[in-house]
């Protein structure tokens, strides 16, 4: 692999490339520059044109891996990137996308801004392939290109996703299944109803991690999509998420709601290659189970 080269003078990118490494066949040089193996100060670029000054360093990595876990000001991680997808560790209380009391402090909004280097006249941009909750923490997909964004929402459904709660008591099974049908017509709280035309089938598969006296670990793995799913579930089940005021519960020893999307696994949208991530529960959320088994 070619040594990085620090600039000397203004110049294009694949100009420089190319003059720089001119042992190197173009087509490769292309395909590296293509799939953001080309990095100019450990930032991958892909525009051929881009702008590059003195002391500018370009260098080209063995791999189109972000460096584990980018910590963003945000308090966004950024497990994985390459030039359709971005994989992010979403902190609680961020929105998914603009609202409209909320238009910036958005993890599309910020991720948007991290593609765009900083350059507002730039074109590059995310699409959002799903949500979480605000109140939410953990793993979230965005895509780079309009395709990679289809081929993933329409693959979404058959998407491994995992979530662990931390819930108040105890459940009656250490595993099992949650069905019901929701009514999502209030946009402030979804409900179990009577199954009819305006409701949702939703199916949320449990496993209980660790139990104390007065709360549990489980983790549940998604079915279906439906807004609130798990929470509704849980509240159905006499065990509220804790800090989940609006779902029933009495206790917010963390100060946030004990819900973490820990898992995703899923076909890579261009290769099909599987991608399979994993976020640890947070900090604040595992101190409370310390002490818990099954």
């Amino acid at each position: 692999m070619p040594k990085p080269i620090t600039v000397d003078q203004p110049a294009e990118l694949l100009a420089h490339l190319f003059a720089s490494w001119p042992e190197v066949k173009k087509s490769q040089i292309r395909s590296w520059l293509k799939h953001q193996s080309v990095t100019v100060n450990d930032r991958p670029i892909s525009q051929f044109n881009h702008p590059l000054h003195p002391g500018d360093v370009v260098a080209i990595r063995t791999d189109r891996f972000a460096v584990p876990k980018t910590v963003l000001p945000s308090g966004m991680k950024i497990f994985f990137e390459d030039a359709t997808l971005l994989i992010i560790d979403k902190p609680e209380n961020l929105l998914s996308i603009a609202s409209e009391a909320e238009q910036e402090k958005t993890a599309y909004f910020l991720l948007t801004d991290y593609v765009r280097r900083g350059n507002p006249l730039s074109r590059a941009r995310v699409w959002i392939v799903h949500r979480l909750d605000r109140e939410t923490s953990g793993l979230m997909i965005f895509a780079k290109t309009p395709a990679a964004k289809e081929i993933l929402q329409s693959g979404w459904e058959d998407a491994e996703k995992k979530y662990q709660a931390v819930v108040e008591g105890s459940l009656p099974k250490d595993h099992g299944t949650f069905e019901s049908d929701l009514d999502e017509t209030s946009p402030f709280k979804v409900f179990s109803v009577k199954a009819s035309t305006q409701t949702r089938h939703a199916v949320t598969h449990y496993r209980v991690l660790a139990k104390s006296e007065w709360r549990s670990l489980v983790e549940l793995t998604l079915e279906t999509g439906r807004r609130h799913q798990i929470r509704v579930h849980l509240s159905d089940a006499g065990c509220p998420i804790i800090g989940d005021k609006k779902y029933g519960a009495k206790s917010d020893p963390a100060k946030r709601l004990g819900l973490h999307a820990c898992a995703l696994r899923f076909p890579h949208p261009l290769t099909r290659q599987e991608m399979s991530f994993t976020s640890p529960l947070p900090k604040e959320l595992a101190k409370l189970v310390k002490d818990t088994k099954l």
